[in-house]
């Protein structure tokens, strides 16, 4: 009795804290304090994945095992990233397994299955303590669902210039985006297609290589001349123009003018000149004749004109020039090409938010013009404060680097250099079709839509060659983005087109969660290794004095409390 008397208070803690964890065993709640809401889902991957709760989904994790301290930290994060996934979800399934478990009988035939799937283990190579190991590591997952399946690559590619804590830090900021992204294409009916126009001298399909290829993971994306066709119908989810040098003709403009009066979307990529700077080095002074693209009336009626002009800018990429000898062997130095642009988009727009530098050759500005219809228009791309045009006919020459820039020149800034048009479009053959032309389409089963449905979109860039990849000697491709010069990847070109490319396929609720930006907070270690004893002693040994403090302090209060 005197017992239970004297230790009351601590039995009474003991019962709560018992009753607390039981309560807390039947409901997962979390209370996410950070400033960038890491720990959150958003509510466009909650609804996808709410919406395959009609069925069994099962995901097969090849992440697991052993691994050194960075990749555990990515291990640790899909785990997290599944409990949150299955929370929402109780119908999901998840089987963590390492694949390089097993008998050689197994490992052989996983090998192969593998190899069919395209899924490649990356080399890992770390020191345990005692020696350098050696491992095969496979950073991916599988999401089954119903008769469809999705691989998921858990880790991104890294580029040059990139370390181990970026490509990390980057693979933990998209793993809401892959593995949402994945339950939505599972649980879509059928594949979008996408259609790549051919016959105005675009650019070859060998320089979009990377760019189809990124579309087809998801898309199926196809290449057509509009000549062939009759017109352009809404199985066709979206049509992209990219880096046309002839002339479009008319009948052609009418065909996608009136696939946007349908409600279609379009991207337009092009180029007011064709500029190069094998053509400078070449004739040391040049200057570009504007292209006669053919379709400048057809924006002008939408409401865009692409001005005849070049933009410079301060803040661009460099390109090398030669400084001297040594030997027979020529010294080059990188200088700033103020025509090369090096664009850091501002916008809250889901297209470009959290976007990193985007690198333009030689484009233009755009002008916006007030137009028939309802329609929102976003900038999503101009030029810095720091900046000026220069109107044709321009004469470009190397000699403009010999001298440093005068800053107060370049006071012309944010001149637009892509824009996004959303709503109803009127036609641009409004009060130009003849009886003739109605007759010709009648006879096709068609009807003149002299304006569009509020879906229609429009994406209209004066620059083309951001999406272009580099083609090696020995054919190989380099990534979107991947600048020769500088020998540095523009990641921010590759997230461009293809934020571009999603939106306009409705995918922007996703787009809200691919630029949720995680920020990487590292350690300074110049200060860490000057104050280590005194951090040291803060989370070792004050600690360890409080505890003694507060021991002390009860037991004084005990002892003056049940005094007698």
């Amino acid at each position: 009795m005197n017992f239970l008397k004297n230790n009351i208070q601590v039995i009474l803690v003991l019962g709560i804290l018992i009753a607390v964890n039981v309560i807390a065993s039947y409901f997962n709640f979390q209370i996410d304090l950070t400033q960038d809401k890491r720990f959150t889902l958003g509510e466009s991957t909650i609804d996808v994945i709410e919406a395959t709760s009609d069925d069994n989904v099962y995901i097969d994790v090849l992440f697991e095992g052993q691994f050194p301290a960075g990749m555990k930290r990515l291990q640790s994060s899909v785990k997290d990233m599944l409990r949150k996934i299955r929370d929402i979800n109780p119908k999901i399934i998840i089987k963590y397994e390492d694949p390089t478990e097993g008998s050689q009988e197994e490992l052989k035939q996983r090998a192969k299955a593998f190899a069919e799937d395209n899924i490649a283990p990356i080399s890992l190579n770390y020191t345990d303590g005692k020696q350098v190991v050696r491992k095969a590591v496979f950073p991916f997952a599988i999401v089954h669902y119903k008769n469809k399946r999705e691989i998921i690559n858990l880790l991104e590619e890294q580029k040059l210039g990139e370390d181990d804590e970026e490509v990390l830090n980057t693979s933990i900021s998209r793993l809401e985006y892959k593995f949402a992204y994945a339950f939505q294409r599972l649980k879509s009916e059928k594949p979008l297609n996408i259609l790549l126009t051919t016959g105005e001298g675009e650019i070859e399909e060998a320089q979009t290589f990377r760019l189809e290829s990124e579309m087809r993971k998801f898309h199926k994306v196809g290449r057509v001349s509009l000549d062939s066709l009759s017109h352009l119908d809404s199985t066709i989810q979206l049509l992209m123009v990219i880096g046309p040098h002839a002339p479009m003709s008319l009948q052609n403009q009418f065909k996608i003018d009136q696939y946007i009066m349908g409600g279609g979307k379009v991207i337009w990529l092009a180029n007011k000149f064709d500029i190069s700077l094998d053509s400078i080095n070449i004739y040391k002074m040049y200057v570009p004749t504007d292209m006669d693209l053919g379709f400048d009336e057809l924006w002008f009626k939408y409401g865009i004109r692409l001005m005849p002009d070049l933009i410079l800018d301060l803040d661009c990429s460099k390109i090398p020039q030669k400084v001297g000898m040594a030997g027979d062997k020529p010294q080059t130095e990188l200088f700033p090409w103020y025509y090369h642009l090096a664009t850091l988009p501002d916008s809250d727009h889901p297209i470009v938010k959290n976007l990193e530098r985007v690198n333009l050759f030689f484009p233009s500005s755009m002008d916006t013009l007030k137009v028939e219809g309802d329609l929102k228009r976003t900038v999503l791309l101009h030029s810095s404060q720091y900046s000026r045009t220069q109107l044709s006919p321009v004469r470009l020459s190397f000699d403009i680097l010999r001298y440093p820039p005068d800053p107060s020149k370049f006071n012309d800034g944010n001149k637009i250099m892509a824009v996004l048009e959303e709503g109803k479009f009127v036609s641009a053959f409004k009060n130009r079709v003849t009886p003739e032309i109605k007759d010709m389409l009648s006879q096709l089963g068609l009807t003149y839509k002299s304006e569009s449905s509020p879906e229609a979109k429009q994406i209209f860039v004066s620059n083309f060659n951001f999406v272009k990849n580099l083609i090696s000697s020995n054919g190989q491709t380099e990534d979107i983005g991947y600048n020769k010069w500088e020998r540095r990847y523009y990641k921010g070109n590759k997230d461009l087109i293809l934020n571009m490319v999603e939106y306009m396929l409705d995918r922007k609720n996703l787009l809200t969660v691919r630029s949720k930006e995680l920020t990487l907070r590292k350690l300074d270690v110049v200060r860490t290794a000057s104050e280590r004893s005194l951090w040291q002693f803060i989370n070792v040994v004050i600690p360890l004095i409080c505890i003694a403090l507060f021991g002390i302090g009860y037991h004084f209060y005990r002892r003056r409390t049940y005094a007698s």
